[in-house]
Formats: C-alpha cells, sequence, structure tokens
C-alpha cells in the first residue's frame, strides 16, 4: 500500500501539490485523473521517488520511497515522454532495464514485442508515438515490479491495443502482487481498465472512490407513465439528475437499485428499466455538487 499524508510541492511560486492525502492499495488498476495543471505527474514522481516534497510523507508500506534504492527498484515508471538511449533498440533497452530490476523477464519481453509487431532490434527512435508507448507498457509489465506507474501512457492507444494491455494487466495481477497506476487527463482513457479513481484538481484530490462501490449506490433509471409521477419520484427518491423528454423520464438516483425501482412501480408506469451507467455519468453526478467542470476531462 502507497500512503501519501499531507503532501506539499511548490516550484517558484506556483504550488503544484497542496497538503494532499491519498491512499494507493495493491492490485487494483488506480486510474489518476486530472485536467492538465491538476498535479498528476509531480505527484507520480514523488510517489517513484524522484522529488522530494517540501511537505508531509510518502510511503510504501510503511517505508519511506525517496532515496530508497530498495523501494525504487519495485517501481517501474513510464514518464509522458520516456527515454531511451540514443540509436537503441528495444532489445538493448531491455539489457540495460534488467541492470536496474534482476527480475525482468526477458524472454517473455520478446515473445510480447514479437506478438504486437514490434522489431525488437529496430531503432526506438524510428518508431511511432504509439508504437514506443507499447514498448514502455511492455517493459513494465514484464519488469516484475510491484508497481508500474503510467503518466499520459495510455493516451491516444487505439482500442484494440488498451483491450490487449488490459488483458496482460489482468493476467498479471492474478499471477503475482502487481499494481498498476495510471495517470491520464482523459475519463474515457480508463473508463474500461480501472477498479478505483482518484481525481485531482489544483494539486488536491477531489474525490478518490472505487468505482464499484460508485456504480452500486448510484443508479439510472428509464420509464414512462400516463401521468406526470416526476413530484413523485422527487419527493421519494434522492434524484441527482432528472431529464425529462416528452413521456419519457430518465433519472439518475442515489440508493438501493430494487427500492428506486419499487418507488417508480409502485405509480404504475408503461415501462420502468435501470440503464448502465457510464464512467463519465458516474463522475458528472458525484462531483456535480462540488462546481467542477467534467468537461474537462472528456473533450
Amino acid at each position: 500500500m502507497i500512503q501519501i499524508q499531507n503532501v506539499s510541492k511548490q516550484f517558484d511560486k506556483v504550488e503544484a501539490i497542496k497538503d494532499l492525502s491519498l491512499t494507493i492499495e495493491e492490485r487494483k488498476v488506480f486510474g489518476m485523473l486530472g485536467t492538465n495543471g491538476a498535479g498528476k505527474s509531480t505527484l507520480l514522481r514523488m510517489i517513484c521517488g524522484i522529488i522530494r516534497p517540501d511537505k508531509g510523507t510518502i510511503t510504501m508500506d510503511d517505508e519511506p520511497v525517496y532515496e530508497a534504492p530498495a523501494q525504487k527498484s519495485r517501481i517501474f515508471y513510464i514518464s509522458d515522454d520516456a527515454f531511451y538511449y540514443n540509436n537503441a533498440s528495444p532489445e538493448e533497452m531491455a539489457l540495460s532495464y534488467r541492470l536496474h530490476y534482476p527480475e525482468m523477464n526477458l524472454e517473455r519481453l520478446f515473445d510480447l514485442l514479437d506478438k504486437f509487431g514490434l522489431d525488437k532490434k529496430r531503432k526506438i527512435k524510428t518508431f511511432s508515438k504509439g508504437m514506443k508507448k507499447q514498448f514502455s507498457i511492455l517493459a513494465g509489465i514484464c519488469s516484475g515490479t510491484r508497481w508500474l506507474f503510467c503518466d499520459e501512457t495510455f493516451d491516444g492507444l487505439d482500442p484494440v491495443m488498451r483491450q490487449a494491455v488490459k488483458t496482460l494487466f489482468a493476467q498479471e495481477m492474478c499471477d503475482r502482487a502487481f499494481t498498476p497506476v495510471i495517470a491520464s487527463h482523459n475519463l474515457r482513457e480508463l473508463e474500461d481498465i480501472c477498479d478505483h479513481v482518484g481525481l485531482l484538481h489544483e494539486g488536491g484530490v477531489l474525490l478518490s472512490r472505487d468505482l464499484e462501490d460508485m456504480r452500486s449506490n448510484l443508479h439510472k433509471i428509464q420509464f414512462a407513465a400516463r401521468e406526470d409521477i416526476t413530484p413523485y419520484v422527487r419527493e421519494h427518491l434522492d434524484i441527482l439528475h432528472l431529464e425529462t423528454r416528452g413521456s419519457l423520464v430518465t433519472v439518475t438516483a442515489r440508493g438501493d437499485l430494487d427500492d428506486i425501482l419499487a418507488a417508480i412501480d409502485s405509480q404504475q408506469p408503461i415501462f420502468c428499466e435501470a440503464l448502465p451507467l457510464s464512467l463519465e455519468e458516474i463522475f458528472i453526478s458525484e462531483t456535480g455538487v462540488t462546481g467542477y467542470d467534467i468537461k474537462n476531462l472528456i473533450l
């Protein structure tokens, strides 16, 4: 477990992180969301021990990370603009990585590179941006580390690639202690990958919730009735959003699904059904009371 307690970091007069506290549990895919400038990259670099917090503490299993080589050997960090040696090939970079990560599985990495159509002997500088990201992710998965930190690494990957990576993550998490942490400015990039999401805003944490918990207590219902039953629905349900299109009404409500459906059914609607909620809709509902403009994360 990684625990971040009352951490602050300032660069000149810019306060990038402000008294931030956050817990990242193991063996769950953690999505770190925030618009550009929210402090995601700074926080990741502090967690990985690259830069020191001005205030507060960051620990991994109750041990500090900064200036702790043993702790850092358990972390593979992929920056938004990953560094590669000049003229290096994936094979050469992998051999370099193994000096820092002795448990790196080169055989598996080379096999995955072949399956993903990446030539292990081709110079990385000739790869496209997407190919470089693929190599970095595969190297991180095969590094043998317990933690994989990805800073905007998934941004722009096509759906097929994201599904392939998701499958690899699931396999890795089943086989050993492995936790991916993915930072992104785009909510839709994380929708089908993450188990837990933290929302950063202006250097602080606006929201940190398990997605399953959020979904279990938040529901979207669509119904139609011969008469207007919305006054009854508003009175008896915890409504976060209600939209009417003719006789068709769609509500987002908090509470137990069976109780919500029973309340609506008691008014004898023509039909009533529960609809799936997207991550975007969940965040709009959860952050609406704070005034946070969630559109910044989905454009």
